[in-house]
């Protein structure tokens, strides 16, 4: 329903601290209820009408009136931490760690899950900063651009990033070039010269993902020990261990097969496994093996694998996360972390 002779139909414009959700659909374009899925549900709205409202928004400062209301609260307070939780289980025990270190505080946790794949923008968090009912953000995983900076910085919301970096804001990281360092050692000293990698990545990719990380610190170490002829393929599958079983099949189908097998991460390592030994395959006899994260999972089927300190990285994120909300304004900080080798069966 339209309602003539209003300021906002009018065209004038708004007066500072008078913006509505009007306003913001009006000069974006779209409805209030698609604002507020931009706002609340951004899955439900394709990209480009996305853009246009979180453009609006960001023109306007746009805060929702109840979020207004809320900043009176008292007492507890609520920080957001986002992640892809069910596209990848390293962020669980990521989360533990953040528990941990926040059981003595009164602060409430409140998670989102994006179920983008590594290195995938993240509807979810460009739209979560704009809320305003947090007082303090993790990010875990998903790249974080300029534009969700800008809105972070300008809504003054302390954030911290862990597995992912931007270097505008505080950051809790786990060495990958150094991952990768410790397998290509390992593939030196077995004598290994044609390395299949086994990994997922989305059609578009916003910053460095780990696993080409972990595949240049890989290709450092062979550079650095002066090996010849080695050659490293890349396969890639899906995010599963049917995808890890997929690449055992390829492998399978092959006259010559790599020497060792590389997987970005534990759960394709075993989907490797699984599709090897189904084949009456050997491992490290007829091939090696080697997956990353230190997972049960490896842990449980014997893969060598590269073990992350992911408890730690949520605890140190806490620490900087604190800080800010207690009053720190200095430069961004990065704590990087490393990672260790851990031998297994498989190689």
């Amino acid at each position: 329903m339209t309602t003539s002779g209003s300021d906002a139909d009018s065209g004038a414009e708004t007066r500072p601290g008078k913006v509505t959700i009007y306003d913001v659909a009006r000069r974006a374009g779209v409805s209030i209820a698609t604002v507020s899925h931009v706002l609340n549900r951004p899955e439900r709205v394709s990209a480009a009408t996305r853009r246009k409202v979180l453009e609006a928004v960001d023109h306007f400062d746009f805060v929702p009136k109840a979020v207004a209301v809320s900043r009176a609260r008292r007492g507890a307070g609520r920080i957001g931490v986002i992640a892809p939780f069910t596209a990848y289980g390293s962020y669980q025990p990521r989360l533990l760690g953040l528990l941990g270190a926040l059981a003595s505080h009164p602060i409430e946790v409140v998670v989102f899950d994006c179920g983008e794949p590594v290195g995938a923008e993240s509807p979810a968090l460009a739209s979560l900063p704009m809320t305003g009912q947090l007082d303090g953000l993790v990010v875990m995983g998903p790249p974080v651009s300029d534009d969700v900076v800008a809105r972070i910085v300008r809504r003054s919301l302390p954030t911290v990033l862990v597995d992912t970096t931007h270097p505008a804001l505080d950051r809790v990281l786990v060495d990958d070039r150094a991952g990768g360092r410790l397998i290509g050692e390992h593939l030196v000293a077995r004598g290994d010269r044609r390395i299949a990698f086994v990994h997922e990545l989305p059609d578009v990719v916003l910053a460095s993902t780990a696993g080409e990380l972990r595949l240049q610190g890989c290709r450092e170490a062979l550079t650095a020990a002066a090996v010849d002829d080695w050659t490293i393929e890349l396969i890639r599958v899906d995010n599963s261990l049917a995808g890890g079983r997929a690449a055992a099949a390829e492998i399978r189908g092959r006259g010559e097969p790599p020497d060792c097998i590389v997987a970005h991460h534990d759960t394709l390592a075993a989907g490797v496994w699984q599709g090897l030994t189904a084949g009456g395959w050997r491992m490290p006899g007829d091939v090696g093996l080697i997956g990353y994260d230190g997972s049960d999972l490896a842990e449980a089927l014997g893969i060598t694998t590269v073990g992350q300190p992911f408890r730690r990285t949520g605890v140190e994120a806490v620490g900087l996360l604190l800080s800010r909300l207690e009053g720190y304004a200095g430069p961004p900080r990065e704590v990087m972390l490393q990672p260790e080798f851990v031998p297994g069966a498989t190689s």
